[in-house]
């Protein structure tokens, strides 16, 4: 442990392209995804055989068989098999939770080096029995006798073994992400339109993004696929406001799956440092992680699913000192086009910002033209554990190609939780 607090370096990213479920990647595992994110990271940095002071990296989505995932994944790739795997999950969060973990480690001198990673697949999603058949087939398989086995198998139906679809809601509201998103676009007035404007934008600054050669360091090709493989350079108003609503079909619908993100599959990692340990294996800096939030909104008693961004925000400038237009850059997470718009909405908000945030006055708008710069999730996907490292070595890979300037992330999870965070450029 050190005396005063160590500064909290971003080496850099790396992850594999982010494609539709039940594409390119549909026969790949959590596992194969993570430890190709992992291994990106270890070839761009040289970090074969080198032991790591930790590997933190989740799945939301998951099976029994991701079991030890982060130490499994690890052990397949060329790192130190000395370097100790941590597994946790905070839903969307996950990965930028595990960024905040790491670097409040680093800056108190616990450890000098880790990477932080997430992945997702829905293309592998879990399928489940029937709890009953569940518990006759544990039964079975601690019988002794033909004689008990028959007893276990007594009143057996062939409904038991019908397929459970995996769960898409929360389980207090038994509602979908969507559907709540869809209650908030009601509460703030965000229309159809403005949400179709912010997810064609999104689409036209990820196509250009990668036309520019901003992701050529940050992505590797893999599993057939070398480019994210939902963005749309042709995505036009036209279009958006050609789809059906998804989440509420009825005349006052707005969500879309053009303006939602698709379901998708990929994993992405950032490794972060010490100064030290940076300078000591050659490695250039490209930002440093300065502060982070974690809130929550009490979601069931009716505050928006997706709003406690707007709490961890709010509470992470006050203790930094900032207001919010103290930034160059904004990585706002884009779940749908409409909690983006929300959380705007909120934040210009006098009532709100007074009521709920327990501030003076609003935060007030931010700069359109500096949110999302390279794309959001909208575009290019949302593998939901692997979305904060995405963002973060985006950012990072934003404020070293500038050589200046400051970072905010925000990002929803379910739950009705939100993490944020701060990175400024290290020039």
């Amino acid at each position: 442990m050190t005396e005063s607090l160590r500064k909290v370096a971003i080496i850099g990213g790396s992850r594999i392209p982010f494609c539709r479920s039940n594409t390119v990647y549909a026969e790949k595992t959590n596992l194969d995804m993570l430890a190709a994110a992992i291994q990106g990271v270890s070839d761009r940095f040289g970090l074969k055989d080198i032991k790591l002071d930790e590997v933190v990296a989740g799945a939301v989505t998951s099976h029994s068989k991701d079991w030890n995932l982060a130490r499994e994944a690890l052990l397949s790739t060329n790192l130190s098999p000395l370097t100790p795997g941590i597994t946790m999950q905070q839903a969307c969060g996950t990965s930028l939770q595990a960024v905040l973990g790491i670097g409040a480690k680093i800056a108190s001198g616990q450890i000098d080096c880790a990477i932080a990673a997430g992945t997702d697949t829905t293309s592998d999603a879990p399928i489940v029995f029937s709890r009953k058949f569940s518990r006759r087939m544990v039964k079975l398989a601690q019988a002794r006798s033909g004689k008990a086995k028959m007893q276990v198998l007594k009143g057996f139906s062939p409904r038991e073994i019908m397929p459970q679809a995996p769960a898409n809601g929360e389980p207090r509201t038994m509602m979908s992400m969507g559907q709540h998103c869809e209650r908030m676009a009601r509460e703030w007035a965000i229309t159809r339109e403005d949400q179709d404007r912010l997810a064609a934008s999104s689409h036209h600054k990820a196509s250009a993004a990668w036309d520019r050669g901003f992701f050529d360091d940050l992505v590797v090709s893999w599993g057939g696929l070398a480019r994210d493989n939902n963005i749309r350079a042709d995505s036009s108003m036209e279009k958006l406001a050609s789809l059906k609503t998804v989440f509420d079909r009825g005349p006052n619908g707005t969500l879309t799956a053009g303006n939602s993100t698709p379901l998708t599959d990929g994993a992405a990692a950032v490794l972060l440092a010490s100064e030290d340990w940076a300078k000591s294996q050659g490695l250039p800096i490209q930002a440093y992680l300065t502060a982070g939030r974690t809130a929550s909104v009490d979601f069931v008693a009716d505050e928006g699913l997706l709003m406690a961004p707007t709490v961890a925000v709010a509470e992470m400038l006050q203790r930094a000192g900032l207001g919010l237009q103290d930034f160059d850059f904004y990585e706002i997470h884009e779940a749908f086009a409409a909690q983006v718009l929300c959380t705007l909405a909120a934040w210009e908000s006098e009532d709100y910002c007074r009521d709920r945030l327990g501030l003076e006055a609003a935060l007030g708008p931010i700069d359109p033209d500096r949110m999302n710069v390279n794309g959001g999730s909208v575009a290019v996907g949302h593998p939901f554990a692997a979305t904060g490292a995405r963002i973060t070595a985006t950012l990072a890979q934003a404020l070293a190609d500038a050589g200046s300037g400051r970072g905010l992330i925000s990002v929803c999870t379910a739950g009705g939780m939100g993490v944020s965070a701060i990175l400024e450029a290290a020039a």
